[in-house]
């Protein structure tokens, strides 16, 4: 008796230690199962040709052969309201098995915060997976114009171009102006960045604000002096918590500013780490999400993908999923109601 009894609890405890390491093969096996022969679609707030696009068509080629099952991955635009109608679908509609991913904007918190009764969705109850570079926001203004620095802007008055109020290249260009003293009028209704920086070079705008990964891969020759000719443009001034590292020579907003403003402009200036990235909507399964995150760290560190980006004229500075859940959780509680007032008094005259 007491043989067969201890031979019993032998073979349970086998079983036990089995099923404990085969559980997470067994676990990557249905992941595996869940991506095999499907699509993975990557959803963008903006047109063909800007640095969203740029970036989600590098990890549509790049992303796949990471994630277990290797799914196809694709890429969908959805423009309009300055990215804001991309980012409600994908929070409220965007389906949640994991085959569904979306490029949160940059300032998706700013917005959120500075506009909840149209963002219709929640910052920190997406899932981050990773990001693959950091931007400040750059105003650059056309040389002909007369503006080459913020002291020439004054007593100037320029026009500037861009998808809609949502998007940085409105909320960065108002800062400036209302924080400096300047003056400008913003056009809304360009489909991305790079439409906005063709209404430039076509002459219906001077200026605009985007990311300088977005100047430098989209328009590279503005900002070189060649054959005696001045340059066609010059960035006047960044926002973000450091220097860019490609233009360190340019100023900040934040050491610009009077005092009384350095709060609202540092609001501003939190986009920047989020960068380019990729989010799940919310309810997507744990076992989904790691395997997720794991992919995309992988994409990361993979040199092929860093080469591919270079290909396109864009830098990689990696961020991993857990990293940029902090930042946001940070970035919306750390924000007072006093500083979200203010920055909403200064671009939007109040309005939400």
């Amino acid at each position: 008796m007491y043989l067969k009894h201890k031979s019993t609890l032998t073979f349970a405890a086998a079983a036990v230690a089995a099923a404990m390491v085969a559980g997470p093969a067994s676990a990557m096996m249905d992941v595996a199962k869940h991506y095999k022969d499907k699509t993975v679609t990557i959803l963008i707030g903006y047109g063909p040709g800007g640095t969203y696009d740029q970036y989600a068509q590098t990890m549509a080629r790049n992303l796949g052969k990471h994630i277990p099952g290797k799914p196809n991955v694709i890429v969908q635009h959805m423009p309009g309201a300055g990215g804001a109608k991309a980012m409600n679908y994908a929070y409220n509609v965007m389906p949640k098995e994991g085959h569904n991913l979306v490029m949160p904007l940059d300032n998706i918190v700013v917005n959120q915060l500075l506009r909840p009764e149209r963002m219709r969705y929640q910052s920190n109850k997406f899932t981050w997976l990773g990001s693959s570079n950091q931007t400040n926001i750059v105003v650059v203004a056309r040389s002909d114009s007369g503006v080459t620095d913020i002291k020439s802007w004054k007593g100037r008055s320029l026009i500037g171009s861009t998808s809609g109020k949502n998007s940085n290249g409105y909320l960065a260009p108002k800062m400036v102006m209302e924080t400096l003293g300047l003056k400008g009028k913003i056009v809304t209704g360009y489909k991305g960045s790079r439409k906005s920086i063709l209404a430039i070079e076509q002459g219906e705008s001077q200026m605009a604000g985007f990311n300088w990964l977005a100047w430098n891969s989209i328009v590279p020759q503005w900002f070189k002096s060649e054959g005696g000719k001045p340059q066609f443009a010059r960035p006047i001034v960044q926002i973000g918590h450091f220097p860019d590292p490609d233009i360190q020579g340019v100023p900040r907003l934040g050491d610009l500013v009077e005092a009384k403003y350095k709060k609202a402009v540092a609001f501003l200036a939190s986009s920047g780490p989020l960068g380019r990235g990729l989010a799940a909507p919310p309810g997507v399964s744990k076992d989904v999400i790691a395997a997720l995150r794991k992919a995309y760290d992988g994409m990361n560190a993979d040199k092929a993908y860093e080469a591919a980006l270079k290909k396109r004229g864009l830098r990689l500075l990696p961020t991993d999923g857990a990293t940029l859940q902090g930042l946001v959780d940070k970035a919306m509680n750390d924000t007072t109601p006093e500083v979200i007032q203010q920055v909403r008094t200064l671009i939007f005259g109040g309005k939400s």
